[in-house]
């Protein structure tokens, strides 16, 4: 079967017991925390992937990579993966948790690059352009790079907005070229 297919299903029925129990947004969080784990740590994927490893031994890892305090649900829900051997396909099922999660929230993701640090009233203005846009919430996310010289990028859901000093060299260069 199709790992994307397993994955969905696995989230849709976590999302839908957890929305039940009105803690969706703890098992959010704690998908995150998991998700991110996954990313930051490799080795997480190939302890849970070790079959000499017990079953009691990768709870206790997935647990821990959730933080503390992880849920009643989720830690059934990690007793059912691990019960079904489902347990490689656990970094898709959170992915595709916090995807399903977001979207029943209306929850978009953004993005804003700078060349330096902005003031948190600026931060947060972008963010409240980008919600009226997108008429919901958004996670915003700031990231300083120098290499754009000025001005900013501005991203969310597949639109993007360069407004760099870098782009607009960039352009007169290739106008310059031809």
């Amino acid at each position: 079967m199709d790992i994307g297919v397993i994955s969905v299903r696995y989230a849709r029925a976590l999302l839908k017991s957890a929305t039940e129990l009105k803690i969706e947004d703890q098992v959010y969080g704690e998908m995150q925390l998991l998700s991110q784990s996954y990313l930051e740590v490799p080795e997480l994927r190939f302890t849970i992937d070790n079959p000499m490893l017990t079953k009691d031994k990768k709870q206790m890892v997935l647990e821990t990579a959730c933080g503390n305090g992880v849920s009643e649900l989720t830690q059934k829900f990690f007793a059912l993966v691990l019960k079904e051997d489902r347990e490689s396909t656990l970094q898709f099922m959170a992915a595709s948790y916090i995807t399903l999660y977001r979207k029943q929230k209306n929850i978009t993701r953004g993005k804003l690059i700078t060349a330096t640090a902005v003031s948190q009233d600026t931060e947060k203005k972008m963010q409240q352009m980008v919600e009226s846009k997108t008429q919901g919430t958004v996670e915003f996310n700031t990231e300083v790079n120098p290499d754009i010289i000025g001005g900013f990028i501005l991203e969310y859901d597949t639109y993007r907005m360069d407004a760099s000093v870098k782009a607009k060299l960039n352009t007169i260069l290739t106008e310059l070229k031809k």
